[in-house]
């Protein structure tokens, strides 16, 4: 099977290695190449295009991608998108005679090696066409699902999005209580590794959590500023239409907003190495 990635980022360019990897014929697709030189390379096979661009230029390279394609192709958002666009997106790739499936993506930079987490939406035949791609990307130890139709891919992605701004927060405040707290020199580190050993709180964001502070205990030259990419922003106004509370996320996306008029402290900046271990974002981000 051919397959072209588009966007050679930092996730881009591991889904796209290991893909190739796995067997599948990979045709890079850089920002600036030709287009339709991209789609020749198909040379009559099924047009699969996997699209991994930051969310405000998803429209733009959709339509490009719309004036070159074959109808039958297959598109692929295996960004962070917002699922209600995403429904636009696919009705207008559909009246163009293609399907555009929406593949919410997680793994971060250790997807590569760890397998990435999947969540798919759309149409039901397109995704049976790009199933084997999914069953690659998911080794070793991903997983991935198809939740349902236009939308639902992004829309579980969103919502796995905003639940980890909460449970970033409530660590980030945890660590902050112990090095502020009452008892002197506390090994932060140290108490992060007994917690990743089977305590209730065991989890990837704590193993990043106490490795990051094993680095850098007092987390030097790290500003504290932490950046919103959108999907928080995208579930609260869901969960506000549809007359859902949720008073968590809510305090944890205020608080990223706030670090970003000055409001730091030792708990943003531990933030901002999760971030940054996950993800490689910038520890530092520019947010103006």
């Amino acid at each position: 099977m051919k397959i072209a990635v588009a966007g050679l980022g930092k996730m881009g360019a591991q889904i796209a290695q290991k893909l190739e990897e796995g067997g599948f014929k990979v045709i890079p697709h850089h920002r600036n190449d030709d287009k339709k030189k991209t789609i020749e390379s198909f040379m009559g096979d099924r047009v699969i295009i996997w699209l991994m661009i930051p969310t405000p230029a998803v429209d733009k390279e959709l339509d490009t991608w719309l004036e070159v394609i074959p109808k039958g192709s297959v598109l692929v958002d295996g960004g962070n998108s917002d699922f209600r666009l995403t429904q636009k997106r696919a009705q207008k790739v559909l009246q163009n005679g293609s399907t555009l499936l929406d593949v919410g993506t997680s793994g971060g930079v250790w997807g590569y090696k760890n397998g990435f987490a999947m969540m798919a939406g759309g149409d039901v035949a397109s995704f049976k066409i790009i199933e084997p791609v999914l069953k690659t990307l998911s080794l070793p130890e991903g997983a991935y699902f198809h939740f349902g139709e236009s939308g639902a891919g992004h829309f579980v992605k969103m919502t796995h999005n905003a639940i980890e701004y909460g449970m970033m927060q409530s660590l980030a405040e945890g660590y902050r209580l112990l090095k502020e707290g009452p008892y002197e020199n506390i090994d932060l580190y140290k108490a992060g590794d007994v917690w990743q050993h089977h305590s209730v709180i065991t989890s990837w964001l704590n193993e990043l959590s106490r490795d990051a502070l094993k680095e850098n205990k007092d987390l030097v030259d790290i500003e504290g500023v932490v950046a919103e990419s959108g999907e928080a922003r995208w579930a609260l106004e869901a969960a506000r239409d549809l007359g859902i509370e949720t008073p968590a996320i809510r305090a944890a996306f205020d608080v990223r907003l706030a670090s970003q008029k000055g409001k730091v402290n030792f708990a943003t900046k531990l933030l901002a190495a999760m971030r940054n271990a996950f993800g490689g974002h910038n520890i530092n981000p520019d947010t103006r």
